[in-house]
């Protein structure tokens, strides 16, 4: 008669069932671990078989873990029991071992790839998929390539532990005898991965291969794709070790899990870089190609778009007379309708200055008609400065727009300019224009308030801060607006226009007078 394994009949009996053969898939885990923890998951996807007979006169033997699944990388294979004096607990504590193993490493997939889906920008996604990737492998270098299969980019390449000039060695090998360049170009053997565990020996790969990781002493290297089943290939990923070597079967079944989900997350960036070059593109499209040169006026911008396009402008037109006019503005709203609503603006405003530039109030009133017949859900600020060179004279008006900053050698101050509504906000917009006459060598600073936004303070304190850093702009760079121009974008804004996470797009414009 069969009994209880509680039986306290017979204490010798008293054992814990153990299927027979156990099997467990990391990716099976992984995706029950989300939703019912991982002891849950374990006892789902490995049910208990049929138990032995209790009347064994030993414990049954354990199969373990399926021999597909390589032994976890963070514990050390127990040293089989000696068969006279096998322990009754030697099979649990197996298993439990393993199966630490198994959590310890999904515990590590969960923060690698936490770590890379924080990443919102392509070069800090290739960076962290180098370094988990590395820490994975055991690898201490490595490249990865990104070259996506439809010819549409962006094309780069990112090394960790390797200079520019180490990629530079790197890419006088040819592509063929690369790792890298077989899986890209789809050569045999390229569609999976690829490892070369000793590339100094004489029978490895291409001599300029081999020359060249002598140079830069890597001995060995673990390659994979990166592709995805709606974009395709994206690129490719190489490891490099110092010494002949090669990943074991845990750490290639690791890595793949952990690319899988990489290639899905740099799929989402290539998009969104995609996105914004396009919009990059617009714009610089929309704006002038080059600015005007003038005998007696010095002329320099910086332009920085947001993330996803907005609507800030500039322009510098010849006028009849010699004169010139300077005008910058924004548009509300972002995106491709934004940056087309800014073209239209800027084309309009330039048509009214040809033919009236010299009322900047007329020009305005013109293009706030024009804006609310024509797009009446949207509002624009824009400031119109009508300049006549030889006599050093500018008149200028403002709809809702920042003051201009006056900069020479013996003063740094605002424009007194009037306070007005917004283009579109009222149901007519008229302001009273303003006169001012500046010295030989002086600077005026015209700018949209996004390089105000960008420094995160409040409009009174980014207004000092523009002033104290035009202010600041040393004396020996001063006849150079290209110099002034970047002294202020870096006191104002240190990171720089693309170092900042914010959508406003910015808009400086120098011109010195002679």
């Amino acid at each position: 008669m069969l009994r209880h394994p509680t039986d306290t009949r017979n204490p010798r009996r008293t054992m814990l069932d153990i299927p027979s053969r156990v099997r467990v898939h990391v990716e099976t885990l992984l995706a029950a671990q989300n939703d019912m923890g991982v002891c849950d998951a374990f006892e789902q996807y490995a049910p208990v078989g049929k138990p032995d007979a209790m009347n064994a006169p030993h414990p049954p033997k354990v199969a373990g873990i399926d021999s597909t699944v390589p032994s976890p990388a963070h514990t050390v294979a127990p040293t089989p029991a000696a068969p006279a004096v096998a322990s009754p607990h030697a099979p649990g504590a197996l298993l439990q071992d393993r199966l630490a193993g198994w959590v310890s490493d999904l515990t590590t997939l969960h923060e690698l790839t936490e770590r890379l889906v924080r990443t919102d920008s392509l070069d800090e996604a290739l960076q962290e998929l180098l370094r988990a990737g590395s820490a994975l492998v055991g690898a201490r270098r490595g490249l990865v390539v990104l070259e996506p299969g439809d010819g549409q980019g962006p094309d780069t390449t990112i090394g960790l532990g390797l200079a520019r000039a180490d990629l530079g060695h790197i890419e006088t090998v040819p592509r063929s005898a690369m790792s890298y360049g077989r899986i890209l170009d789809g050569l045999p053997g390229g569609d999976g991965e690829i490892t070369e565990p000793d590339l100094l020996a004489e029978d490895g790969p291409d001599p300029r291969h081999r020359e060249v990781a002598a140079r830069l002493g890597y001995a060995a290297s673990y390659a994979l794709p990166l592709s995805t089943e709606d974009a395709g290939r994206l690129g490719a990923a190489v490891w490099l070790y110092d010494e002949p070597a090669e990943p074991g079967e845990r750490q290639r079944h690791l890595v793949g899990l952990y690319t899988r989900s990489a290639a899905a997350h740099l799929a989402r960036l290539v998009e969104v870089e995609r996105t914004r070059a396009a919009m990059r593109t617009m714009t610089e499209e929309l704006l002038p190609a080059r600015l005007p040169r003038t005998a007696s006026v010095e002329l320099a911008v910086r332009h920085g778009t947001g993330p996803r396009g907005g609507g800030d402008w500039y322009d510098a037109l010849p006028l009849p007379d010699a004169a010139l006019g300077l005008a910058v503005g924004s548009v509300t709203g972002s995106g491709p309708s934004a940056v087309a609503a800014m073209g239209r603006l800027r084309a309009s405003l330039r048509a009214y200055a040809v033919m009236e530039g010299e009322d900047p109030v007329a020009v305005l009133s013109d293009l706030e008609l024009l804006l609310r017949l024509t797009e009446p859900a949207r509002s624009a600020t824009a400031l119109f400065a009508y300049c006549e060179p030889a006599l050093r004279k500018i008149t200028l008006a403002g709809a809702g727009h920042c003051p201009p900053l006056l900069l020479g050698e013996r003063r740094t101050e605002f424009v007194e300019t009037s306070v007005s509504a917004p283009l579109g906000m009222l149901a007519c917009w008229e302001a009273p224009s303003v006169e001012l006459t500046v010295e030989a060598g002086e600077t005026v600073l015209l700018y949209t308030d996004g390089l105000l936004h960008r420094t995160g303070d409040p409009t009174d304190r980014a207004f000092a801060r523009l002033h104290s850093a035009a202010a600041g702009v040393p004396r020996a760079l001063r006849q150079d607006p290209e110099a002034v121009a970047d002294h202020v974008l870096r006191a104002v804004l240190p990171e720089g226009l693309d170092g900042t996470d914010s959508d406003e797009d910015v808009v400086l414009l120098a011109a010195r007078f002679a």
